[in-house]
């Protein structure tokens, strides 16, 4: 059956299709070979019948329902020139720090991987938007190219990943377990790929340059460039945040760190608008808010302490007019500057699109919105700040009906094509599980020498060799239901599991020379010698072996990345932190203690035997 199948997809038939027409064919000749092997073919043509309700079991699953809300929300966002914005920004940031482009195109795309969720979309608007301004300050092409490639991938690892939804429909764990053991391995990664950038500026100074100096814009009056006022701005948010979460009941876990990060970037915003929109009463009307909050937060507390969102809305507005007060008497009485142009451009531009993802996580982590639902609020979030975004730059390109239909459309194309494959791939696994195909695989691999760690040095090395010929989905629909309930038996866990093959499908993408990601670039890269519109300099053309060239050291990477959630499952296992702790010893007590109308006492009315709980069962 695998052999067929290499077979259809190198005649280039859709995978959907190959899939199902490779089911039915050996469907037909298992049914054949069936008298033949009583005891290890139980299919029959009256099992036909069963694959519409299959189809409708795959269409009816809410939990996929969650793939078409968080690429429309990535869709909307792109498009409506966040990624520009956030690119321009970020590289100013870093300004002449050597690989600073670089730096920003692994933040960006880190950013844009926890808002679009698909590769595609962030590899073409990273190599639309970052490759020629690379090119144009004498980046080496392949540097510029792995980075821009391998910050793309991480679509597939930072949630909301739509194979992380995927992984975790197949595996029949909960997806938002999946995401919150993703959420550090997404973050490492991100890490590693900044490493290497720093070592190569070290090793090789020339490969990544630093902005010109006249490049650099958001200066203050007097020429300073501003970045220790944002650092000053960043501190307040995070230990207002910090203080604001630690009054609450959540106390650790990445649900903590993700609320707090929350929390934070609504003080920062709420700083910037309050500084630009005051006006020269800012003093006055600081202090007036400031204890109008203060006293609003005092009577609601003592009145109604429950009210808890309440008093956190209160807590971030007043920290914010407290901030906006101390700009204002720093400015009048000292002639300090503690907001600067680039703390407010950075706030306006970072904070809005990353409100809305942790805001997402943050609601699916604590539990308060399903996958499903916290998608919807995204993709309803994402419109309304792409109509502030063209309110407020007066830009119909931001936000327009043309732009709401195309994003509607490539949803509904992706939507389709992952329903497809996973249609197919249930066409397939009926025939596969008829004819034993995964006791079969399930005996292979529990007998493999070395146990646990044998089977996942065989696992990681097949998902790897596959990745040559499959991408991530097909990957997730074909080889996952078969590997599952291998390492489940194993004892390993299936969160843990998960994540490590997602980051090892990650290099589905980078494989030269059939990565989806390369192909990607390639089709936006110039092929040409061209003008830059900037310099008027003619620029040579960016080459495919060059792309090939750069992507390899970020492949070890990953599978660097691989070795770490293997020898470090906390990194994954975290996300057991927030279950409830249950004392045995408790529980029987409240049980002995146990008092029911009518009776007697704990052991029942007088005369009657004492009722015998046993033991208390073993909470694992």
């Amino acid at each position: 059956m695998f052999a067929a199948l290499v077979v259809f997809l190198l005649l280039g038939y859709p995978v959907a299709f190959a899939l199902a027409a490779n089911g039915l064919l050996f469907f037909v000749i298992a049914v054949e070979l069936a008298p033949y092997a009583p005891q290890e073919i139980s299919l029959s043509w009256p099992l036909l019948q069963a694959l519409p309700e299959r189809v409708f079991q795959v269409m009816s699953n809410e939990v996929l329902l969650a793939v078409p809300f968080f690429t429309f929300m990535g869709l909307i966002l792109e498009r409506s020139g966040m990624a520009e914005d956030l690119l321009d920004t970020i590289g100013q940031l870093f300004g002449t720090i050597r690989g600073g482009l670089a730096y920003a195109v692994i933040f960006v795309g880190a950013l844009l991987a926890a808002t679009t969720g698909v590769v595609a979309a962030s590899v073409i608007s990273m190599g639309l938007i970052s490759l020629p301004i690379m090119l144009r300050y004498g980046y080496d092409r392949r540097l510029a190219s792995g980075v821009i490639a391998a910050s793309g991938t991480l679509a597939q690892i930072i949630p909301p990943s739509l194979v992380l939804i995927v992984m975790a429909d197949q595996l029949g764990r909960s997806v938002g377990d999946m995401y919150e053991g993703a959420f550090l391995p997404g973050l490492i990664l991100s890490g590693l790929y900044a490493g290497y950038v720093f070592l190569m500026t070290q090793l090789y100074p020339k490969s990544a340059p630093g902005l010109p100096v006249e490049a650099i814009g958001y200066r203050e009056p007097n020429g300073a460039r501003g970045v220790w006022q944002l650092g000053v701005l960043v501190l307040f948010s995070g230990l207002v945040g910090y203080y604001v979460m630690g009054q609450t009941g959540i106390k650790a876990g990445a649900d903590f760190v993700i609320l707090t990060i929350c929390v934070s970037t609504v003080v920062a915003l709420i700083c910037a608008v309050m500084h630009r929109f005051l006006g020269p009463a800012r003093v006055a009307l600081s202090a007036a808010i400031v204890v109008a909050l203060g006293a609003a937060y005092l009577a609601l507390h003592r009145s109604y302490p429950s009210y808890e969102v309440t008093a956190i809305v209160l807590e971030m507005v007043a920290a914010a007019a407290l901030y906006a007060l101390i700009v204002g008497l720093a400015e009048r009485i000292g002639g300090l500057t503690l907001m600067s142009k680039m703390a407010t451009q950075v706030t306006f531009v970072m904070v809005p699109p990353l409100l809305l993802i942790f805001l997402v996580l943050g609601t699916i982590f604590i539990g308060v919105a399903t996958p499903t639902e916290g998608g919807a609020m995204g993709a309803l979030g994402s419109i309304i700040l792409a109509a502030f975004k063209r309110r407020l730059d007066r830009n119909p390109a931001r936000f327009n009906w043309t732009l709401l239909q195309q994003a509607t459309e490539a949803t509904a194309k992706l939507s389709a094509f992952v329903i497809f494959i996973l249609l197919g791939a249930r066409v397939f696994s009926l025939t596969f599980y008829g004819v034993n195909g995964h006791l079969w695989v399930e005996h292979l691999m529990t007998s493999l020498p070395g146990g646990q760690i044998g089977f996942l040095v065989v696992v990681n090395a097949l998902v790897f060799v596959l990745a040559f010929f499959l991408d991530y989905f097909e990957l997730a629909f074909i080889i996952i239901p078969l590997l599952g309930p291998v390492a489940d038996k194993l004892g390993i866990d299936l969160i843990w599991f998960g994540v490590m093959l997602a980051v090892n499908m990650q290099t589905s993408f980078m494989h030269p020379p059939f990565g989806f990601a390369l192909f990607f670039l390639r089709s936006v890269a110039p092929k040409v010698p061209y003008l830059d519109r900037v310099t008027g300099r003619q620029m040579a053309p960016v080459t495919t072996g060059q792309i090939y060239m750069g992507a390899i050291p970020f492949v070890v990477i990953q599978l660097i990345m691989v070795a770490i959630v293997i020898f470090y499952p906390q990194i994954v296992m975290h996300y057991k932190s927030a279950a409830p702790v249950v004392d045995p010893a408790a529980v029987q007590r409240s049980l002995d203690n146990l008092m029911v109308p009518g009776l007697d006492g704990p052991g029942g009315p007088a005369g009657l035997p004492p009722i015998d709980l046993g033991a208390p069962p073993r909470i694992q």
